[in-house]
């Protein structure tokens, strides 16, 4: 069994990074049921995670001819066209419209997502790769592995 304990050791960004105490850890005979500090972050960060898996982020076209709704990873969940976007036969603009209505919907997700880790990001952060998978990996080696929920 591991237990995570409060460090004062710890390499000072895990601060900045977690937003949470250093850690450090260290092994225990006790077999019984512990909930530590790994155990709460990795629980925490699930959350985010879920939260981002639900956010809908739209934008519409500065004409409205166009609107796109994306997910939290900035994924296309629905396009609108208005049929009078078909007047105008200059496919090039309506590749760069809706390439252009579909990033400005991604930016608006990508920036929900910031709001819901902003906890676990340092103070000022306007761009990050909101993808937790990394952090949770990193976090389950060094404390032996820990039970994915």
């Amino acid at each position: 069994m591991v237990v995570i304990v409060p460090s004062v050791e710890a390499p000072a960004n895990r601060t900045a990074v977690t937003g949470h105490q250093p850690i450090q850890v260290l092994p225990t005979s006790d077999t019984g049921p512990m909930f530590t500090e790994y155990e709460q972050l990795a629980e925490e960060i699930r959350a985010v995670q879920r939260g981002m898996a639900e956010i809908r982020a739209t934008f519409d076209s500065d004409d409205g001819l166009v609107s796109a709704t994306v997910g939290g990873a900035g994924e296309l969940i629905e396009l609108w066209l208005d049929p009078r976007i078909f007047r105008d036969p200059d496919s090039v603009a309506l590749a760069r419209k809706v390439t252009d209505t579909v990033h400005r919907a991604a930016e608006l997700a990508h920036r929900q997502g910031l709001e819901l880790a902003a906890g676990y990001l340092p103070a000022g952060i306007e761009a990050a790769d909101l993808r937790f998978d990394p952090l949770l990996t990193a976090l389950d080696r060094q404390t032996g592995g820990g039970v994915r929920r």
